[in-house]
């Protein structure tokens, strides 16, 4: 065995105890480990990086763009609006998050998929008097188990069949092929959180429950004709539980209703007087049926769906202070308009046109996108700080987005093309059709898990090429003696890497092992490469195994034994079934 090798073991060793203690970001530590094996000569460059031009890799940067074009034309908020409804009871919310998720989950990929939801379960279960502790673990739970039914539900399936198509080209996984695991896992899987979830959740309120904004801003809403609100109550347009966000009055031919009634009914014309936090005043901007109130919205020349939301804050020496907003002819003056103002933490009275402003007011403006680059230095405003998201979504190209997605998943499973051209392409589709602009896009990209995945893929790569694999192979051996103990020793190993480090790293990790394992017993490898894939996405039992439980972590205020005590008995179930069926269907 030459040095590279014991090299190699030790720098993957001090890697895994750093994305375990340290808290860098796992991408740093695995490109630091990559370089420092690059630079001590044990890999050659061009291997060292030649892991960032995989198939997997592409693909998973293709599919977050394709995630963003279903975001930004609002293609999920009607799945959105059934999945979650109107709940008896906390199992009837957990089955009507779960089963949608998991179903959506098998056809993009889980991690935007939670990570869309996340902001919408929270709102969900604030307006509906629910733990979101309750909701969210079981969010990605179910992500994780819908995203193993298919080739593209997660990474690291496209991970390990880029690897597999590396090796042979004969070899690659059919669209469906994890599925006949992956979907009775599910099944199991989501009858056991139905059934346990209920005992062994926690009923804690996240650390943003107890937020509260100083800023209480007030904005005027008009319910336009052809509005589908019109005829419902309060009530049923989901505004009287919006949180941080409430009504105060409704303004109906000259007639004031004040403190309207959850069950007053909404009548075109209606002008809707709200009060409350921004986030909140910016999702009621992106209300379908609702219009801001004032008609200077409609006089810009930009598109609504291209607009930003930016916050303001006058300076002195404005020239619209002591004027009303109408007076100040924002529009005119700075081709923006002010669809809400705060003023020192208090709510301002009055109409948005006659309320008069103040140095100092934090005004909300609705402006195209050029409008920051112009002003961010100029002297009329003490800040400018925008907000993430578009004014509204492109709802008009929602059936674009879906056609798109339509499209790639077919031609993947009918074999016409592999996922990576066909993800490219989708994702340039969404670009070209204007379901997402260019920006958003790249925005969408998680540039840390690309580096993440494409580091692993190279310290996969040493392990190969330096004959580390081979030294580990011999006591992994003394117990995978046969083609059945082989399989548990790939899972259960795989799945305590995954529990430590990332689970693209721990599957990346693992490829080479198993590969050379499986060759020596004489066996074919595709049975094992899904019991890499199906182990590292069954990554439950602690937050930082998976990157979807991360993004629940915080927000649903858990701890990290939550995770273990409902994580645990999981991760025996999912691996159970596995090994059952995998022997069955390949091994017998």
């Amino acid at each position: 065995m030459s040095w590279q090798a014991p090299l190699t073991l030790i720098v993957i060793a001090l890697s895994i105890v750093g994305l375990i203690r340290v808290r860098q970001a796992p991408e740093l530590v695995l490109l630091a480990a990559l370089a420092v094996l690059t630079l001590a000569g044990a890999l050659p460059l061009q291997q060292a990086f030649e892991g960032f031009a995989n198939e997997g890799l592409i693909a998973v940067a293709a599919l977050y763009v394709v995630a963003a074009g279903l975001r930004h034309t609002g293609a999920m908020e009607a799945p959105g609006r059934w999945l979650l409804g109107s709940p008896r009871g906390i199992v009837s919310a957990q089955l009507r998050l779960m089963l949608p998720t998991a179903a959506i989950s098998a056809f993009m990929n889980n991690t935007p998929v939670v990570a869309t939801l996340v902001p919408t379960v929270l709102d969900w279960a604030q307006r509906r008097g629910l733990s979101p502790s309750r909701l969210l673990m079981p969010l990605s739970y179910a992500a994780m188990l819908g995203g193993a039914c298919t080739l593209i539900g997660t990474s690291t399936t496209v991970v390990i069949n880029g690897l597999l198509l590396a090796e042979d080209p004969t070899q690659g996984m059919g669209f469906f092929t994890i599925g006949l695991i992956g979907l009775p896992v599910a099944v199991a899987g989501l009858l056991y959180l139905v059934i346990f979830g209920r005992r062994l959740l926690p009923d804690r309120s996240g650390p943003l429950a107890n937020l509260t904004d100083p800023r209480e801003y007030t904005a005027e809403m008009l319910v336009p004709k052809n509005s589908p609100l019109s005829g419902k109550t309060l009530e049923q347009a989901g505004l009287r539980h919006l949180p941080g966000l409430y009504v105060i009055e409704i303004e109906r031919e000259r007639e004031i209703i004040p403190a309207p009634e959850p069950q007053q009914t909404l009548k075109a014309g209606d002008r809707l007087v709200f009060a409350g936090i921004v986030e909140s005043v910016a999702d009621l901007q992106r209300t379908r049926g609702l219009v801001p109130a004032t008609n200077q919205v409609f006089k810009l020349d930009t598109p609504r769906p291209d607009r930003r939301l930016i916050e303001a804050v006058i300076a002195p020496g404005n020239p619209v202070v002591g004027k009303s907003v109408r007076e100040g002819e924002f529009r005119s003056r700075y081709a923006a308009v002010v669809i809400a103002v705060a003023r020192a933490g208090r709510r301002v009275h009055g109409k948005i046109g006659d309320i008069r402003i103040s140095v100092g007011d934090t005004l909300l403006l609705e402006a195209p996108p050029g409008f920051l680059a112009r002003h961010r230095h100029h002297r009329d405003f003490l800040l400018l700080r925008p907000l993430a998201e578009p004014v509204v979504p492109h709802y008009e190209r929602a059936w674009i987005a879906w056609s798109i997605l339509g499209l790639m998943v077919g031609t993947v499973t009918s074999g016409l093309i592999s996922l990576a051209p066909a993800a490219l392409a989708a994702a340039v589709l969404m670009v070209a059709t204007r379901c997402v602009d260019m920006r958003s896009a790249r925005r969408a990209i998680e540039l840390d898990v690309i580096l993440l995945i494409g580091a692993s893929l190279g310290l996969g790569t040493a392990l190969e090429q330096t004959g580390a694999a081979q030294a580990i192979m011999a006591p992994f051996l003394a117990f995978a003696d046969s083609p059945l103990a082989l399989l548990i020793a790939v899972y259960v190993f795989t799945v305590l890497l995954s529990a430590v480090i990332s689970n693209n790293a721990a599957a990346v990790l693992v490829f080479p092992i198993a590969y050379v394992a499986a060759t020596r017993l004489n066996v074919p490898f595709p049975p094992y490469a899904l019991a890499i894939a199906l182990a590292a996405s069954a990554s439950f039992a602690t937050p930082i195994g998976y990157q979807t439980n991360l993004m629940v972590y915080g927000p649903g205020g858990y701890r990290f034994a939550d995770f273990m005590r409902l994580g645990l008995p999981l991760n025996l179930i999912a691996g159970s079934v596995s090994i059952f069926l995998i022997r069955q269907l390949w091994l017998s």
